[in-house]
């Protein structure tokens, strides 16, 4: 079954942070000088009381402005990506559909995914529509972890902490229109879950009570097979889609990828064999979204002219230390369409 992006609206914080922010706290790493580490000039943070649940209302704010208070009316599913979730055991779908005013028979809060949550959900509303009479999906991404985890005052100072921004993305997919799915990739690596680790000094339980400040726990080692993943799985599920549906790599008209460092922006786009211009690329501006990567960079294209109505896209990208990897192939139609 074929299902299409309608269209898709994004939100960024109004705290938009320059790398002087970092620099001021940085302290002797061992990682500052890795490539995975260098810091984009801007990023966006999430207000100290702004919760995942004001993000998405504020993603969904774009729809309706372009398309009308009514435009949720035919939501039967709604799917949900939060970064850091507000609270612990409960997802914020339910709350989303709350602020809303939707009522969808589906309401899903995906946790897994990573930086591909997107086109994982895509596959997801694909199969449900598949199986059911739903007539429209909802997909919402978060991203809030970066004004929140990494301004910490134990982990500001860090190589990583300078990387993530946050932000938010909402997209309304439907049953048909001008923008369909013609194909999607997606590929799970379980024996590399186990490398994404938790570090915090005194070592604890991330629930547990005590003075460390959590972070993601990086080393040289693990970096090295993490770009390897990276570099090899991207491309390997780009170049599926692509002959899935008969279009040859070079014949893309755009490529939107997660936005995780340059040197990965780089090598993707070398091994498609496309130019940068067919990149679009957010990282300087955001920093790395994680999952909310794909659909801003795509919004962003789309609204700057760099996908237009009958471009061949491929949504790509791979989530944590390599444990999934996905791909999308659209054919963009315009908004709306």
């Amino acid at each position: 079954m074929t299902v299409s992006i309608f269209d898709i609206s994004s939100y960024l914080p109004q705290n938009r942070v320059s790398a002087d922010y970092f620099a001021q706290y940085a302290k002797d790493d061992d990682l500052a000088e890795n490539v995975m580490f260098r810091s984009p000039a801007y990023r966006h943070h999430v207000a100290a009381d702004e919760t995942a649940v004001d993000m998405a209302e504020r993603a969904v704010a774009g729809l309706r402005e372009r398309h009308g208070e009514a435009v949720l009316d035919d939501v039967d599913i709604l799917l949900t990506h939060t970064q850091l979730p507000d609270l612990p055991f409960v997802g914020c779908g339910g709350e989303v559909a709350s602020r809303l005013q939707i009522r969808p028979e589906w309401i899903l809060d995906v946790h897994n995914g990573g930086c591909v949550s997107f086109v994982l959900m895509l596959k997801l509303v694909q199969q449900m529509m598949a199986s059911s009479s739903a007539r429209s999906a909802l997909i919402v991404n978060m991203q809030n972890a970066a004004g929140q985890i990494f301004v910490q005052e134990q982990v500001r100072s860090t190589a990583q902490a300078s990387i993530p921004g946050d932000g938010a993305t909402a997209a309304l997919i439907t049953r048909d229109g001008g923008s369909p799915v013609l194909g999607i990739e997606t590929r799970n690596f379980g024996e590399y879950a186990g490398d994404m680790t938790y570090a915090v000094t005194p070592h604890r339980k991330y629930w547990e009570a005590g003075s460390g400040q959590g972070r993601v726990a990086f080393t040289e080692h693990k970096i090295s097979k993490v770009l390897a993943r990276g570099n090899r799985m991207v491309p390997e599920v780009a170049l599926a889609v692509c002959d899935r549906i008969g279009v040859p790599s070079t014949d893309l008209d755009a490529l939107v990828t997660n936005q995780p460092n340059r040197i990965f922006l780089r090598n993707w786009r070398d091994a498609l064999q496309l130019p940068k211009e067919k990149h679009p690329d957010t990282f300087d501006e955001c920093g790395n979204l994680f999952g909310v990567g794909i659909p801003h960079t795509l919004d962003q294209a789309i609204s700057e002219g760099q996908v237009q109505a009958g471009d061949t896209v491929m949504l790509a990208g791979f989530a944590h230390a390599g444990d999934y990897a996905a791909a999308a192939a659209v054919r963009w139609g315009g908004r709306g369409q």
